[in-house]
């Protein structure tokens, strides 16, 4: 699995209420949805293509 980077995130009141809710029905944590969201955001912005798990190199 690839190195995970931690970062703070300010987000007003209403957005962090209305991403916990949207994760709670999808059942993912906040953390994980904002994740997800990302990626998404990612993929469409430039193509981008996560690494598949059976193609990594192993050390």
């Amino acid at each position: 699995m690839a190195e995970r980077k931690t970062f703070l995130l300010r987000l007003d009141a209403d957005d962090f209420e209305e991403l916990r809710r949207w994760a709670a029905d999808e059942f993912r944590s906040l953390n994980g949805q904002i994740e997800f969201l990302l990626r998404q955001a990612l993929v469409r912005h430039r193509d981008y293509r996560p690494p598949r798990p059976d193609t990594q190199r192993k050390p």
